[in-house]
């Protein structure tokens, strides 16, 4: 019988590309969601049955932060990642054969949006700024529970670039238009990963025991939003591209309910635990990436 896969909130951009190729690569995969035809949530008894004798189990499931940051947006955003942690915990206590490893989404915004210094993950956390905030508290719904037959990462995922989703398609629309110039002062860092070294990752974890606790997932090479913009209009053959102004992002995403903060400050994280593990990137840098991507 083919290993088991578990996805948690596995029916977004990255869940979707995760399931396709753990089953092009062998493995049997269930999903945990809200939909029809998938493990769902109310469902203990499918949990269980889905997570006995599974080789990994992968938590994604939250709200989607794409929106503003009011006191009940906030209260959703966290309610909906903790309280999916606490009943996958509480599953995998129940196992008799429970997963090898666990593998729960944090976020990289945990260390705040300074842009001074690069962020490993032996710095302090921020405890000001939302997402960080949230970060923690996801975190801390996850590690509270102590599993001895199962190892356990939390994923402080930096921002995830692929085809058909993701952050990146709007830059795409923009950049097509003409639009596609810095956004603000331009200087804001912007760590990324591509999705399939985030699948390559995962596989890389499974089979080295030695890592757990929090890991950041990121490539090597973060950039600032300027070369950003630049790298993308080459390869997308735009010579021009007008900037966006602060204040018009923030008018923007006023309008559209989002918060700009995650546009115009920086997220800066350096995958120190990966590479000393001895993991190698095949995309380490923005150029292959968008060529993959856009190409």
């Amino acid at each position: 019988m083919n290993a088991t896969v578990v996805i948690a909130g596995g029916t977004g951009f990255i869940g979707q590309y995760l399931s396709t190729r753990f089953e092009e690569d062998g493995y049997q995969v269930k999903i945990i969601s809200r939909q029809s035809g998938h493990v769902n949530w109310g469902d203990t008894d499918g949990i269980l049955e889905a997570l006995e004798e599974s080789a990994i189990l992968i938590n994604l499931a939250g709200k989607a932060i794409k929106t503003n940051f009011t006191q009940q947006n906030k209260s959703e955003l966290l309610e909906s990642r903790v309280h999916t942690t606490q009943v996958l915990g509480n599953a995998v206590l129940r196992c008799k054969n429970p997963p090898k490893i666990w593998l729960n989404a944090s976020g990289a915004h945990i260390y705040g949006t300074g842009d001074s210094k690069i962020h490993t993950e032996e710095d302090a956390l921020d405890r000001v700024f939302f997402p960080a905030v949230m970060a923690k508290a996801w975190e801390d719904a996850f590690f509270v529970f102590h599993l001895p037959n199962t190892r356990q990462v939390a994923l402080r995922i930096a921002i995830v670039l692929g085809k058909n989703g993701g952050i990146l398609q709007p830059y795409i629309h923009l950049t097509r238009f003409f639009l596609g110039g810095k956004q603000g002062s331009g200087k804001q860092k912007f760590s990324w990963i591509h999705v399939e070294d985030m699948y390559r990752v995962i596989l890389f974890i499974s089979v080295h025991t030695e890592i757990n606790g929090a890991l950041n997932l990121c490539s090597p090479n973060s950039i600032d939003n300027t070369t950003l913009m630049l790298r993308l209009r080459r390869c997308m053959n735009k010579l021009l591209g007008c900037p966006a102004p602060a204040f018009a992002i923030k008018l923007a995403a006023a309008l559209m309910g989002i918060e700009s903060d995650l546009i115009l400050k920086s997220l800066y994280v350096y995958p120190k635990r990966l590479l000393d593990a001895g993991y190698q990137f095949k995309y380490a840098s923005i150029d292959d990436a968008l060529a993959q991507i856009i190409k």
